[in-house]
């Protein structure tokens, strides 16, 4: 059996998903299966570039665009799918291209990265899927031993 690996949705795809559903509320289906609060606020749009060394000394460049969700004390406030649209709208110049990953930043409990997943309308609600991020070994043929050059007491396994 194949696995199945999720691919995430672009900041251009999001933007035109919120604008083909105007007037809809706007919610996050969090990996858990739990929706983040009708009130929940973007705080944030950003560009957000990493550079970085891999395990394996290869230099790297990492570059999504990124919302940042907050809730306020505020619950009669709502973010629906026109200001959200609206909002990253003037942060569109920023991210600087259309074909980046959307990354969400939401406390869950703690600040947590999440990747977007999809979309479905459920009733009145637009709700983006939010899926887990793993961490993972960028340079596995340096890192980690061949099962066929690992032998027992060789000291790589």
């Amino acid at each position: 059996m194949q696995s199945f690996k999720p691919i995430p949705t672009s900041f251009e795809v999001f933007k035109r998903t919120l604008r083909q559903h105007a007037n809809l509320g706007l919610r996050f289906r969090l990996p858990t299966g739990g929706l983040t609060p009708l009130h929940v606020h973007f705080t944030e749009v950003a560009r957000h570039e990493k550079r970085f060394v891999d395990c394996g000394g290869v230099l790297r460049t990492e570059v999504t665009a990124r919302i940042q969700l907050w809730c306020a004390d505020d619950t009669e406030h709502r973010v629906g799918t026109n200001k959200a649209f609206q909002i990253l709208e003037r942060g569109a110049d920023l991210i600087d291209t259309k074909d980046l990953p959307l990354e969400v930043e939401y406390n869950f409990p703690l600040l947590t990265i999440f990747s977007v997943l999809g979309s479905v309308v459920e009733g009145q609600e637009l709700i983006f899927l939010l899926g887990a991020k793993m961490t993972d070994c960028l340079a596995p043929d340096i890192c980690l031993p061949s099962t066929s050059n690992c032998k027992p007491g060789s000291g790589c396994c």
